[in-house]
């Protein structure tokens, strides 16, 4: 009997990768996330499909006000923590692969449309750092100063643009600039002054057009236009709380994370109980949402139908439910004390919600808003899917 020597090769290469794919799990990351365990400095790998916790990451620090990117790939996340420390996390060996500590207290960052760059927004000593995506080598620093002593300013709002840009807003000074990373190292691009009083917070919008930075010294926004070279940033919503007395502030709304919805932006108003409706051709107010108290998140469900808000502390046992069209509240779910972050499953059946104080996080079905089910974690905070992989701003 002749014998195929192709056979025989291709029965071994056979053999050889089963072997391979029972010694290791082979499956993708679109429906992975970590979830932030604030107290403890660590995450969990957390699997949306399932409903499940996959693992549990330790020694990432202090992460009271983590933040974290993806890679290109969805495989690795940057996690940037409050002690300045910058990780970079492989989801599928549950494993920190680099770790340096680049600044004195770090508040978010982003990563660079090539996923070659991640940058770092400063609070201490300010300023912004930039890194190798690949194994956290130092590319390069933006100071941020300002002023005739040449101050370092906090820097916030710090987000990716296509280009393989950046832009971000200096809390001291009052600015917005934009930065770029060449051969040479990063460049200031542009430089706007007297944006407005305290930038805290920013967003762009999904198609990258727009950059909207809120202001704590002020009722409004400051809205820069990105397509624009010859564009500097404009005010609005000005004045709009003009004639009450602001409400007591207890945590800052947060603009990262999408609230546009549609041809709608949908923006938590500081020191009232509102969310602004604003239009997203012509940038004006169009409506207001009363809301349960003081909002920190608004964010739009992927398809845009519904905005889910939550609140700050002492109110902070609430989420309510914004149905766009109407512009109505359709629901509002009691889920206990300390919900800090919502994230939608990438198409937006469900999304997950961390309840800090009683140590868990609820998934709720979107079109019910009935609970499907609890996975149990320690003082959870943020929650990030890998979906955000591929958007801007986020």
């Amino acid at each position: 009997m002749r014998i195929d020597r192709r056979m025989l090769l291709g029965g071994a290469l056979a053999t050889a990768f089963a072997v391979t794919a029972s010694a290791t799990e082979l499956r993708g990351t679109g429906d992975l996330g970590l979830v932030v365990e604030r107290a403890d400095g660590a995450l969990l790998v957390v699997d949306t499909t399932e409903r499940r916790t996959l693992r549990r990451i330790e020694g990432l620090g202090d992460l009271s006000h983590a933040s974290v990117v993806f890679s290109r790939d969805a495989r690795y996340a940057f996690v940037f923590g409050r002690d300045g420390g910058l990780s970079k996390v492989d989801l599928l060996t549950g494993g920190i692969t680099h770790r340096v500590i680049q600044a004195g207290n770090s508040i978010g960052g982003a990563i660079s449309q090539d996923g070659r760059v991640v940058a770092v927004a400063n609070y201490e000593p300010g300023g912004v750092r930039f890194f190798a995506t690949s194994d956290l080598v130092p590319l390069g620093e933006i100071a941020a100063t300002y002023g005739a002593d040449d101050a370092r300013s906090k820097v916030v709002g710090l987000e990716e643009l296509p280009d393989n840009r950046f832009v971000f807003s200096l809390y001291d000074a009052d600015e917005i600039w934009t930065a770029t990373l060449g051969e040479d190292g990063p460049t200031v691009t542009a430089r706007f002054e007297d944006v407005g009083t305290l930038p805290y917070d920013a967003l762009v919008t999904p198609d990258g057009r727009h950059y909207l930075a809120g202001l704590f010294g002020e009722d409004g926004m400051a809205l820069l236009d990105l397509w624009d070279p010859a564009a500097e940033p404009v005010r609005i919503l000005d004045g709009y709380g003009r004639g009450e007395a602001p409400l007591p502030v207890y945590k800052m709304p947060h603009l990262k994370g999408w609230s546009v919805a549609g041809e709608l932006v949908f923006l938590p108003a500081i020191g009232r109980h509102e969310l602004l409706v604003v239009d997203k051709t012509s940038w004006r107010e169009v409506a207001r949402v009363p809301v349960h108290s003081q909002p920190v998140f608004a964010i739009a469900r992927p398809d845009g139908r519904q905005v889910w808000i939550n609140f700050a502390h002492p109110d902070n046992n609430v989420v309510q439910v914004v149905d766009v069209p109407s512009l109505a509240v359709v629901g509002a779910l009691d889920l206990g004390p300390g919900v800090l972050h919502m994230e939608f499953t990438p198409k937006g059946e469900e999304v997950w919600i961390s309840v800090r104080d009683a140590d868990r996080i609820d998934i709720i079905d979107t079109a019910s808003l009935e609970r499907v089910t609890s996975l149990e974690a320690r003082s959870p905070s943020g929650i990030f899917f890998t979906a955000r992989a591929h958007r801007l701003g986020y």
